[in-house]
Formats: structure tokens, C-alpha cells, sequence
């Protein structure tokens, strides 16, 4: 499990080519660099605010062949309950049976079901995500922000971001809405390494 995430669940497997900027990107397994790793959502809050509500603890598996971008997969498991809003009652609220009732649901996941290319550095990766037993489909907009040889690890790194919007009423979320906005907009900051 990872610490100070952050989806998907995520853009992570968009890097097109074998070389990109001039560094190669090898194929094989990626996993998040404990450190930098971010997935956050946020909703309407009454018209008022727009909270910004993340997670703590997640696992990222990327099988990335750097050859053909459409055959990498990924898979994504988020510890439920360690949502993080930075209000502990609100964390409970969250954690119970009218939201996301992480007794029942501890995990939500995400896994790729293909990309598409859109240019050298952005993709569409769709992909199922359950999310309190509901599994649907998504599409996410990727974007690589730099492949390089990180400069400490010494090892091949990949830094993407990536983002979607979807109704949370879909997912069995749906308490007070319209009053609470009904859309709800994932963003995903991650940074890979290629593991041993």
C-alpha cells in the first residue's frame, strides 16, 4: 500500500514510443513512487465551495510495452477508508453506509481496458471502475508530463497526470443531490518508477 496519494485510478499508460525528449522508455511493471502520488475528487458543495477530498493509501500495477501503447494495462486499488477531506467528522460521515460505507466496499478499484493514443504525449484510457460495488465504465484524459532517468533513483520514471468527471449518483452516492453537485471531477498527479 501506498502512502500520501491520491485512479485510478489513472493516465498510466500513455507513454507512446520507445524514446520520448530523447530518454528511452523501456517496457516492463511501473509502480508509484511513494512520495509523489496524488488522486483527489471535487463536487459543488451548495454553490458555495468546490472541497477537494483525496485519498491516502493506494496500489498502482502498470504493465507498460512502451511498443504498441494499446496493449499496456493498469490496475488500480484505493483503500476506501483512507479518504482524507482534512475534517475528521466528515471522514467518518464519508466512511459510512449513506456514502461510501467502507465496511461493505473497502476497496475501490479501477482497471484499463484500452487506450488511445491522441497525440506523442496524451491518451483516452478507458477502463471499469467500481466504486461501492458499482462497476461502470470511464474514459480518462492522460497526459505525460515528462519520461526522464530520475536524477537520485537512477532509475526510468514517468510523470502523468490525468482527470474525468462523473455523476456520483451512478456509483450509489447520490445523498442531496442537486443540492450537493451531482458531477464529480477525479484528478490524478502520479509519478511511476520501473521496478526492478
Amino acid at each position: 500500500m501506498i502512502n500520501r496519494i491520491g485512479s485510478a485510478f489513472l493516465a498510466l499508460v500513455l507513454f507512446s514510443g520507445s524514446v520520448i525528449a530523447g530518454v528511452a522508455s523501456p517496457s516492463g511493471a511501473y509502480v508509484l513512487e511513494n512520495t509523489h502520488g496524488y488522486v483527489t475528487f471535487s463536487y459543488s458543495h451548495m454553490g458555495f465551495s468546490h472541497p477537494q477530498v483525496g485519498f491516502n493509501t493506494f496500489t498502482v500495477d502498470l504493465n507498460l510495452n512502451a511498443d504498441d501503447p494499446a496493449k499496456s494495462t493498469v490496475k488500480v486499488n484505493i483503500d476506501a477508508k483512507s479518504i482524507d477531506s482534512r475534517v475528521a467528522d466528515f471522514d467518518a460521515h464519508l466512511n459510512s453506509d449513506k456514502w461510501f460505507n467502507t465496511a461493505a466496499h473497502p476497496a475501490i478499484t479501477f482497471e484499463s481496458t484500452g487506450v488511445m493514443m491522441t497525440s506523442d504525449t496524451t491518451a483516452k484510457i478507458t477502463g471499469n471502475l467500481t466504486v461501492k460495488g458499482t462497476t461502470k465504465p470511464v474514459t480518462l484524459d492522460a497526459k505525460l508530463n515528462k519520461a526522464a532517468v530520475h536524477p537520485m533513483r537512477k532509475v526510468a520514471m514517468l510523470g502523468l497526470d490525468a482527470s474525468t468527471t462523473l455523476k456520483r449518483s451512478e456509483f450509489g452516492l447520490g445523498e442531496y443531490v442537486p443540492m450537493v453537485g451531482d458531477d464529480v471531477t477525479i484528478t490524478i498527479s502520479v509519478e511511476l518508477m520501473k521496478a526492478p
